[in-house]
């Protein structure tokens, strides 16, 4: 009888640690969610961040060119042919 009362306690013992452990295991599960989380909110702002200067990069190339500046004479053309062709669009939608 003794020896069940041992072995009772013994996997009342190991019992006791296996859900200690499990509950820190969840709980370190949750941070790194949580820290995951985190670094794809860093990322999308972060490349959000790239975009805008992209397109303000590109912005400062079209109005450097157009004071006068033969790097970009082409880019710029381009870009102010597309614009001319967007507004022939929207004229032509407002007319019909």
């Amino acid at each position: 009888m003794s020896e069940m009362i041992e072995m009772v306690d013994s996997l009342e013992s190991k019992l006791s640690k296996l859900i200690e452990k499990s509950r820190s295991l969840e709980l370190l599960i949750q941070n790194l969610k949580n820290e995951l989380q985190q670094s794809i909110q860093i990322r999308q702002n972060q490349a959000s961040e790239i975009e805008h200067l992209k397109k303000k990069y590109e912005t400062l190339k079209i109005a450097n060119s157009l004071l006068g500046s033969d790097e970009n004479k082409r880019d710029t053309k381009l870009k102010i042919n597309s614009l001319i062709r967007e507004i022939d669009y929207c004229i032509a939608q407002l007319s019909d």
